[in-house]
This record gives C-alpha cells, sequence and structure tokens, in this order.
C-alpha cells in the first residue's frame, strides 16, 4: 500500500506586512509546511503504521520548495520520503494547474492507493485543489475527514458534517481532505530531525511528467483599493448613557452596520 500526502511550502501570510499602498509584501514572511498539512501527514504516518504502508509526501511549486530545509521539515513528520517538483514557472500557479502537476507525480510514483491533503493551503484557502485532483486522477473525493482506518480497498473514514459526523467505507484509490482540527499533529524531535536528513528525496522534472494542459486559466489583470469612506463625525452625548446607547444603536442601524 502507497499512501501519498500532498503538502505545501509557502509563506504564512501572518507573517507578512501591508503597505500604505496596499500591496501586500511577503519579503519577511518565512516560509514552512502549509498550516494545516501537518494534520494530513499524521493521519497518513497513523494509518502508515497501522498498515504497513509506505507514506510519501509530495509537493510542487516553484524554486525553493525543495531545498534541504524544505524536504527535512517533511520528512521528520514521519514521511518515508518525498518527491518534489519545483519549477518556476509554478509560481503563481493556480489551484487546477497544481492540481494537475500533483496528479502527474501520483501517477509517476505508481500504485497509490491514497492521496491525503491538508484542508486548504494557508496561503490561498481556496479548498479546491483536494477535488480538483481528485477529478484528474478520476477518483472519488471526501472532504473533513476526522479519521481513516482500515486496508487498501476497504477505508473507514470519518469525516465531520453540520450536526454531527458519519462514517464512510470506501473501496478503491480516493483523495482525503483532512479537517483542520482532525488530529494533533506530530512535533518532531531532534531524533525525527536527525533520522530525517537520511530519508530519500525525488527531485521530478516538470518537463518529464505528462501534465495534460488545462483549459481554465486565470489571471490576475488588476488590483484596487476599496473605495474611501468618509467619516460622518457623529457625536454622541454621553451624559446619559441608556439615550446614548440607544442611539448608537439607530445610528448603526442606519448605515447597515447591525
Amino acid at each position: 500500500m502507497k499512501i501519498v500526502v500532498a503538502y505545501k511550502w509557502t509563506s504564512d501570510p501572518e507573517e507578512a506586512t501591508v503597505g500604505a499602498d496596499g500591496i501586500v509584501d511577503w519579503s519577511r514572511a518565512r516560509p514552512g509546511i502549509s498550516t494545516y498539512d501537518p494534520v494530513a501527514i499524521e493521519l497518513g504516518r497513523r494509518l502508515a503504521t497501522e498498515t504497513g504502508a509506505e507514506l510519501i509526501g509530495v509537493t510542487v511549486g516553484a524554486k525553493g520548495v525543495g531545498t534541504p530545509l524544505a524536504c527535512k521539515a517533511a520528512l521528520a513528520r514521519g514521511l518515508a520520503r518525498v518527491v518534489v517538483v519545483e519549477d518556476d514557472s509554478l509560481k503563481g500557479a493556480g489551484q487546477a494547474e497544481l492540481a494537475a502537476v500533483i496528479a502527474a507525480v501520483v501517477r509517476h510514483i505508481g500504485d497509490v492507493d491514497l492521496v491525503i491533503t491538508g484542508d486548504s493551503s494557508v496561503d490561498v484557502a481556496a479548498k479546491m485543489v483536494p477535488t480538483v485532483l481528485a477529478g484528474e486522477l478520476g477518483w472519488p473525493a471526501v472532504a473533513e475527514v476526522t479519521e481513516v482506518t482500515g486496508q487498501p480497498g476497504t477505508l473507514r473514514v470519518g469525516r465531520a458534517i453540520s450536526g454531527g459526523a458519519q462514517t464512510l467505507e470506501v473501496s478503491g484509490p480516493v483523495v482525503l481532505a483532512a479537517s483542520a482540527d482532525a488530529t494533533a499533529p506530530h512535533v518532531p524531535g531532534m531524533k525525527d530531525l536527525l533520522a530525517a536528513g537520511k530519508k530519500p528525496v525525488e527531485h521530478v522534472d516538470l518537463a518529464a511528467l505528462d501534465v495534460p494542459a488545462s483549459s481554465a486559466v486565470m489571471t490576475i489583470t488588476g488590483r484596487a483599493r476599496p473605495a474611501r469612506k468618509e467619516r460622518k463625525h457623529q457625536f454622541l452625548d454621553t451624559s446619559d448613557p441608556a439615550a446614548a446607547a440607544a442611539e448608537l444603536v439607530k445610528a448603526l442601524r442606519e448605515v447597515g452596520a447591525l
């Protein structure tokens, strides 16, 4: 059994800054594994331990996603090996393009029974890649996954749904998108970090993969800041707190804030 975990090496938006002109500056944002992907790796690690499967990490993106630091950070979380596709043509790639490349890597690895992804990426948060990836592979997709157990062909998948939980039995290969709070990710220790440096890393050229041309193309044609609204400079007399509160509620309702 082969389990693939697709993870993203990207910058953390919490460390980015926004200038007075509204442009986001990413220069000081340190790259790392996308916030929700360690949960996916942990679900894969537990299933691999239970079944004896090989746990393989896959990441694609622009130059930098395959640095020794980036690979060790992923391998230290329990992956047996990683497969990397780094090409500057993937910088700013859309969800459809990234999913197509990941699918091509899964086919390159061969005999994969299960792909697990994070809920979404911390930088884009579109929640599209898992389902588009499943479509590229011709597999079913299950979102909001909280637990996965079983053997190849007879997986039991627990997922969160509105108002409760659901348990599914899945036969055949499938793409699972882990819920953001499915489990507590394993925190690598020094032993894990040292072992990570000895695990194999495979770099695959994008040109060597069979990636079908996508008809879905997204191009950013411009950016604009929201129009600045003039302040009304409306003051309230607070000598009577109850009357001031009523006037405040009325004013907020008039502008549609309540």
